[in-house]
């Protein structure tokens, strides 16, 4: 078990890095300790801000000898609270924002190996200048950054042509408690000997040892995108018209996006989003097709046959690069209209795609019958199966009175997705928010698998106690 780290133990911490990048003053150390949404807001006795794999290993080294708490952090964009230190506990706080490095860009490898503390938009933009495309796509990329990606195993709109994270790696560095550093950095495609050791780390949340680097997958840059806004009548219709746009396109669509008429009606009213039909429609899908320019005969035949087989009410195809930023712009504002409609509660979700219709039905009447004006935003990545199941407030409820409820209205949501044989977290991680919901969502056998390999890689229990597995 962690123990309350001595001013001794302090001070040598912060000795490692120096007292530039060892930050002990409250209005310093805010930055690091309150969460974007303001659902957390942390405490801890020293913020370490490591500029090399060599200073990790000697935190951790110093860490585990004196058994001191550490919780790492990237960006500072979680979702789930398992980046900010707990008030009381004496956590102290490793953020990795120093570790910008872009070690190497290999167009040839298709190839680019970075530290950390890179910015996710940094990385698509230096694959940009290559010619290439890392498509990794979230909304915090302008501040989220590659470690916390591969700790979380971030998804995004591109999952369903690239994958996750995990898809986009092929290796890391690593350090693990005590301070022994696995260097696995390998450009490999293909390596068939023995344990897949990348894979335990990735998605671990920092539990298990500390990513310091990664070799991220490139991938040729498409020389043409086309993308529709489409109004539908139903998430059914949605399912059918992915699987025709993916018949006629050879599965060439890379990204397709569920939206309800709330969260359109909610951007229009707090951002500069027009109404692109002249009727309103139930719900609305982005589209998007990548590859040669040929796509856009492919994507004007496949909207006209499911206009006549009444899975389409209308549509329309951006005409120009400018056009198309304007059409993603409509899914990037329903993020933030939500926080500005009052108190929201976000729900990471995910099902089989064909139980996608029977989720957002279900969820919506049992979070009705909780609660009659509750404002369900039930949104995402239609093509994975990943709904972010957002709810809104009551219009004049209280907002701290209803996000007191949140346990109450979550319940709601994960016994419909439970039911459905889904994941009470597609892309967010467990974080803390989660993780006294584990022993619900994992089997005896594979809660105890997962305890094991804690103990063997953090036998001391000092990185990020709490998270994941609950103590």
């Amino acid at each position: 078990m962690s123990r309350i780290p001595s001013s001794e133990t302090l001070q040598h911490l912060a000795g490692v890095v120096g007292e530039r990048y060892a930050l002990r003053d409250v209005a310093a150390m805010q930055p690091y300790l309150h969460e974007w949404r303001g659902l957390w807001d942390g405490a801890t006795p020293l913020v370490l801000r490591p500029g090399t794999t060599e200073e990790v290993s000697r935190i951790l080294a110093i860490a585990d000898e004196t058994g001191t708490a550490i919780i790492t952090q990237s960006g500072n964009t979680g979702l789930v609270g398992g980046q900010i230190p707990v008030p009381g506990k004496q956590e102290v706080l490793m953020v990795l924002d120093r570790m910008t490095a872009i070690r190497d860009v290999d167009p040839a490898d298709n190839t680019m190996t970075v530290e950390a503390g890179v910015i996710l938009k940094t990385v698509q933009d230096e694959a940009d200048k290559v010619d290439r495309l890392f498509p990794l796509r979230i909304a915090s990329e302008g501040s989220c950054r590659i470690g916390g990606n591969l700790a979380t195993n971030a998804g995004g709109i591109n999952v369903l042509a690239y994958g996750n994270a995990r898809d986009l790696c092929l290796g890391i560095e690593v350090v693990l408690p005590g301070g022994r550093v696995w260097n696995g950095l390998k450009r490999l495609r293909k390596d068939n000997t023995g344990y897949d050791m990348r894979n335990l780390f990735i998605g671990s949340e920092g539990t298990l040892g500390v990513v310091t680097a990664a070799v991220l997958k490139l991938f040729p840059r498409p020389a043409h995108h086309v993308t529709a806004f489409v109004a539908i009548p139903s998430p059914q219709a949605a399912i059918d018209l992915l699987a025709l746009m993916q018949a006629r396109s050879g599965g060439r669509v890379t990204a397709f996006e569920l939206m309800p008429r709330r969260g359109i009606e909610f951007t229009m009213k707090h951002y500069a989003v027009r109404e692109f039909f002249a009727a309103p429609a139930a719900w609305y899908v982005i589209a998007e097709m990548s590859g040669a320019p040929i796509l856009d005969e492919t994507m004007t035949e496949a909207l006209g046959e499911a206009a006549e087989a009444g899975i389409v009410n209308d549509a329309t195809i951006a005409q120009s690069e400018a056009q198309r930023q304007e059409i993603w712009y409509i899914r990037e504002a329903i993020v933030e209209s939500q926080r500005l409609e009052g108190g929201s509660l976000k729900h990471d979700v995910a099902v089989p795609l064909s139980h996608v219709p029977q989720l957002i039905e279900e969820g919506t009447a049992a979070l009705l019958r909780y609660m009659p004006d509750i404002r369900p935003l039930p949104f995402g990545h239609l093509g994975d199966g990943n709904i972010h199941f957002n709810v809104n407030q009551p219009v004049g409820m209280d907002k701290q009175a209803f996000l007191d409820r949140w346990r109450e209205i979550a319940d709601c949501i994960y016994e419909v997705v439970l039911r459905l044989g889904g994941s009470v977290s597609a892309e967010h991680g467990i974080g803390i928010l989660k993780a006294d919901m584990m022993s619900r969502i994992k089997s005896p056998v594979e809660l105890q698998m997962m305890r094991q390999l804690k103990g063997l890689f953090d036998p001391n229990n000092i990185l990020n106690p709490g998270r994941v597995l609950p103590e």
